[in-house]
């Protein structure tokens, strides 16, 4: 059982809205430990099929306060829109909120699928509430990684197949598009393609620079039917500094083998409820 309550906040003079969704019995086993859901962008405090409300209220039901929110620009917050980059305020402004309106929360653990996962490693590492991160198939796209996830899993698999070679040989490939398809991705595999950031540096270096600020522990979970999750494992093997943290023991990779990109199966929504409310209460 729960009960839930919409609140109002500010972030540098923009209004953002929340919904809180509270245990309904004060000794719940893991009442003090609370988490905040970040939205992916474009969304807002629903999610994709409801997928956020649902965890909220399990999570709440299972004794764990959640909150999430719209930031600015967002839903029904005010304020431009903006992209998962530039949302850290945000992010901080409604911890706050959650710790006003859950009195007893001595920690938080930040909870967020695609770019807002991306959002939360950029963010980490400065707020001491903050006590870990469940990032769900994190988005790490540069041109390099996006070409080399298409080369292995979409032209590697496509030479595999039988009906391919089937329609190339009665003509119906255009060869030439197909060729000139692999070539692109060749080039921009090798870095010929990477578009220089002006924001210090790639999206995957900066997010590894904000896990690496902290000791904070971290759960990833990635879909096995989704290119976001295989450019995020792309990600790893191309990069030492990456691999090693993902290697490292404050750092659990769990797999959902039939899960798409925002686990919109009912079954595949519920596995990683439940699999959040194990890994939190594993926080001790």
């Amino acid at each position: 059982m729960h009960t839930e309550r919409a609140l109002v906040f500010d972030c540098r003079g923009e209004t953002l809205v929340g919904v809180v969704s509270v245990p309904a019995h004060a000794d719940a086993v893991a009442a003090h430990t609370g988490v905040l859901i970040v939205v992916g962008g474009p969304q807002y405090r629903v999610g994709s099929h409801r997928q956020f409300v649902m965890l909220a209220r399990f999570l709440a039901d299972n004794g764990v306060p959640c909150m999430r929110f719209d930031y600015r620009g967002m839903g029904d917050a005010s304020g431009e829109a903006r992209d998962f980059e530039a949302v850290s305020d945000d992010i901080e402004a409604a911890i706050a909120a959650f710790s006003r309106e859950v009195p007893g929360l001595r920690r938080v653990v930040l909870w967020g699928l695609c770019d807002g996962a991306s959002a939360i490693c950029l963010s980490l590492g400065g707020n001491p509430l903050v006590a870990g991160a469940v990032l769900l198939n994190p988005w790490v796209r540069t041109a390099e990684t996006q070409a080399r996830t298409m080369l292995k899993h979409y032209y590697l698999q496509r030479l595999l197949d039988l009906r391919f070679w089937r329609k190339l040989l009665g003509g119906g490939v255009n060869l030439r598009g197909a060729l000139g398809g692999v070539k692109e991705a060749a080039g921009a595999a090798a870095g010929a393609g990477s578009v220089p950031s002006d924001r210090e540096g790639p999206v995957p270096k900066r997010m590894l620079r904000g896990l690496q600020r902290c000791d904070l522990p971290v759960v990833v979970f990635l879909s096995g039917r989704d290119y976001v999750a295989r450019e995020f494992e792309q990600c790893v093997v191309g990069d030492a500094e990456w691999g090693a943290f993902m290697a490292s023991g404050r750092c659990r990779v769990q797999h959902f083998a039939e899960a798409d990109h925002t686990f919109s199966a009912v079954a595949h929504s519920e596995g990683v409820a439940r699999a959040t409310l194990e890994w939190i209460c594993s926080l001790g």
